[in-house]
């Protein structure tokens, strides 16, 4: 074995935003000892994208790698906390129910627990699967829970992420790779040259200057100007599964409490995200422009919101799909510029996350080895994939008929992977098993639950438990998660004493 050959010696990643920050920011960290140059280029004509600014567990684990102080990053991204997502009117309307992070119950003599929940309700037993979910019962008591006091109770398994200011996600992870050495140019870019043998060699910027590198970043949004425009990769859409193309957003006032929680409220034409940060929340209306206009939309929109508005409505489009080539020649594509699945499961940031981590593990030199590429490619498809069918759940499972959309939505033809799922689920309620995924036995238990759809039966072993135990098990395993939840600080009054944010300037 030789030393490499022909390393990348110094990386260009285009565009600024959470996407390019946090590339910036995990590259900065991984070769700050190196010899390996770093610059971002963005520019100051194009605005940047924040379609959500919820997200999802994975993403303190990435901060933790990045040695960044979690107190610190909320505090100066006016960020909350977040337990789960509430669901209301997408089974039909008036109906609600909750996602939530961490477990749900915890194994019986080695029997998968929702198998035990599914044999207590055949037996009569009429207690709701969220009773055994510490974030649930949290989140329905508006509390939060002290983490460095968990270890060894019930809420020891509890997840959470936040609710975050994307653009003041940006700045932040932006002063972390500037600190770390990333140098960053402002410009705008005019022309992209290539080599003979098609690679990218250098941008030229709008003043004349020329940004030159050996491995390039696309995070420049859905219009991907290297994988697109330059490379000219393709972009499969989804809108076959996935119809809602558009979003209005609006900011308004912090409500009077800060529930530890997303909302997602099914509309006529879509759905509408409620995300309270510390100091104001954050809105949105996603919906097909299919059934309802923007004015439509936006009117929807501002008679939902809470609280006085303090910016004007925004209009974003968008295409939920994948790259067909998310690492092509000396590009790799990160973000928008990536693939969309719309944000009802808040994913986009752990997407650029975990793809740039797969990414480092197939580390190239220059020469940019197509099997490296091939198999990279071949795993983020299989990442979007997951991702997309357990969106689609939340939507084919409507009992819904009182709109077009939803109407559509019952009778969508469905992804033949996510129709297996379906079909295996009902056959006694369990779960295709797979490797690396995102979404985990009880997200897709709470989506079904909460969608009603259940099983023909559960898993006959389960009928081996002696049932009077195994309800005696249970039931005290629900009371020790409501007695110590009720001895836990409201989310607000957790806030203000450990992470109080300052206000906004």
């Amino acid at each position: 074995m030789q030393p490499t050959k022909n390393p990348i010696k110094k990386f260009v990643i285009l565009g600024g935003g959470t996407a390019g920050w946090m590339t910036a920011a995990t590259l900065s960290n991984i070769f700050k000892n190196s010899a390996v140059e770093l610059e971002l280029v963005e520019s100051d004509e194009v605005g940047i994208i924040g379609v959500g600014e919820a997200t999802i567990p994975p993403l303190l684990a990435v901060l933790n790698s990045l040695g960044i102080d979690l107190v610190s990053f909320i505090k100066e991204t006016q960020a909350s906390f977040k337990l789960g997502i509430k669901f209301e009117n997408w089974h039909s309307q008036g109906h609600s129910y909750f996602h939530p992070f961490g477990e749900i119950g915890r194994s019986i003599d080695g029997h998968d627990f929702f198998q035990c929940w599914l044999k207590s309700k055949a037996e009569g037993d009429k207690t709701p699967l969220m009773s055994h979910s510490p974030a649930s019962v949290l989140s329905e008591q508006g509390r939060f829970f002290r983490p460095f006091e968990a270890q060894n109770t019930p809420l020891a398994n509890t997840h959470y992420a936040l609710h975050l200011d994307s653009a003041l996600a940006g700045q932040y992870l932006r002063k972390f790779a500037e600190n770390n050495g990333v140098k960053r140019t402002v410009g705008h870019v005019e022309q992209v040259i290539q080599a003979n043998n098609g690679d990218i060699s250098k941008l030229v910027l709008k003043s004349g200057q020329e940004v030159s590198g050996d491995f390039f970043i696309d995070c420049s949004g859905f219009k991907g100007l290297l994988i697109e425009e330059t490379l000219k990769t393709g972009y499969e859409s989804w809108e076959e599964y996935l119809p809602c193309n558009r979003a209005v957003t609006v900011q308004t006032e912090s409500m009077p409490s800060t529930p530890p929680y997303t909302t997602s409220n099914a509309q006529a034409a879509g759905w509408i995200w409620n995300i309270p940060l510390q100091h104001r929340t954050g809105n949105g209306y996603v919906f097909c422009d299919k059934y309802c206009t923007d004015e439509q939309a936006t009117e929807t929109l501002l008679k939902s919101v809470h609280g006085k508005v303090l910016t004007q409505p925004q209009i974003i489009k968008f295409t939920t799909g994948i790259r067909k080539k998310a690492w092509h020649k000396n590009c790799l594509s990160l973000g928008l510029a990536q693939g969309f699945v719309e944000p009802l499961e808040s994913t986009a940031i752990h997407l650029v996350s975990k793809t740039l981590a797969l990414f480092l593990r197939m580390y190239p030199n220059r020469d940019c080895n197509q099997t490296l590429m091939d198999e990279y490619n071949r795993r983020v498809r299989c990442d979007y994939e997951e991702i997309r069918d357990f969106i689609v759940l939340h939507y084919c499972t409507t009992t819904r008929e009182d709109s077009e959309f939803w109407r559509w939505c019952k009778n969508m033809e469905l992804p033949q992977s996510l129709s297996e799922k379906i079909d295996f689920f009902k056959a006694s309620g369990g779960l295709i098993p797979g490797t690396e995924q995102l979404f985990q036995q009880t997200n897709w238990y709470a989506i079904f639950n909460g969608m009603e759809v259940m099983p023909e039966s559960y898993n006959a072993s389960i009928d081996a438990l002696n049932y009077n135990k195994l309800k005696q098990s249970m039931d005290k395993g629900k009371q020790a998660i409501l007695n110590c939840v009720q001895k836990q600080p409201s989310h607000d009054e957790f806030l203000q004493q450990y992470c109080l944010a300052p206000l906004p300037k």
